[in-house]
């Protein structure tokens, strides 16, 4: 995927129409904007860490009709382009986006209202993955020590004061997560619960193959459950990012492929921070009616 090895170091976020994100995709932000969709593409849409990954591989299985050693054929991050992605010496998103045969299966984070606006003129399929906040804090800082395209997040304690103020990539969860959750109310979105797959693949599976349009069997859906566990993908060099190279993402202390489990947060959060925690969350989420749990 490199062109030549590439130099990262950690930067300053960079705000785009009031949302904080990495420098580096904000340096390219004008070819993000003005993207060209198909009509054709399917768009995977998460806030980061919330089953980003997994969602794809299930995805790309399904596509290719449950036969898993397609699978195989690349690197998730070379078969699912990250849309907004760019960095030195590395070929962006939309570089490999525009080299991509239809029908492209495409990744993002970006909340509702930076969506390049031809997602929405084609009216392309997306589906959307919301894991719970807690849980999503947690993964997300641990993914800060080790993705140096990310600022230093500095104590577990600052980096959860940033988050629950939005003051990380890709702005506050709470306005992610709403934002996509009144989105579809008008538009081709099929919006599901991480802690929903964990509890239930083979169920959350059937919903994906029915909005893909894909009427695949039993057997098939067994294989690609099996295919997606996640021992399976951590074990999987097509999905673990282990192919990527240290000087872009550090996994010595910690592997990308972390624990993939509902409730870790609980390994985390001090009794003050729960508590400091649950009081923004029942103020940001007041009037929702959108509902997640914590643990399964």
């Amino acid at each position: 995927m490199e062109k030549q090895e590439a130099v990262i170091t950690r930067q300053p976020l960079t705000i785009v129409q009031g949302v904080p994100l990495i420098k580096y995709f904000a340096d390219g932000w004008a070819k993000v904007e003005s993207f060209q969709a198909r009509p054709d593409d399917l768009l995977i849409c998460t806030y980061p860490r919330a089953g980003t990954t997994w969602i794809s591989e299930i995805v790309d299985c399904i596509r290719n009709n449950g036969e898993v050693e397609k699978a195989k054929r690349n690197p998730i991050y070379v078969r699912v382009p990250f849309l907004e992605f760019a960095a030195p010496c590395i070929p962006s998103g939309i570089e490999l986006l525009v080299n991509s045969q239809s029908p492209r299966i495409i990744k993002t984070h970006l909340p509702v209202k930076l969506l390049p606006k031809t997602f929405w003129k084609n009216n392309c399929k997306i589906i959307y993955v919301a894991r719970n906040a807690k849980d999503v804090a947690v993964s997300y800082y641990l993914f800060h020590k080790m993705s140096l395209m990310y600022p230093d997040p500095g104590s577990w304690d600052e980096f959860l004061e940033k988050y629950m103020t939005g003051k990380v990539a890709y702005g506050s969860w709470y306005e992610h997560v709403m934002g996509w959750w009144e989105k579809r109310k008008d538009h081709h979105i099929l919006y599901l619960f991480y802690e929903d797959m964990k509890e239930d693949p083979a169920r959350e599976i059937r919903k994906i193959m029915k909005f893909m349009e894909k009427e695949l069997g039993e057997e098939i859906l067994e294989r690609i459950k099996h295919h997606t566990t996640f021992k399976e993908m951590k074990d999987n060099l097509m999905t673990n990012y282990m192919t990527i190279p240290q000087c872009r993402m550090d996994q010595q202390e910690f592997n990308f492929m972390r624990k993939g489990i509902t409730g870790d947060w609980k390994n985390h959060f001090t009794v003050a921070q729960n508590e400091r925690f649950d009081e923004d969350y029942e103020r940001n989420m007041a009037g929702s009616l959108l509902h997640f749990r914590t643990e399964i």
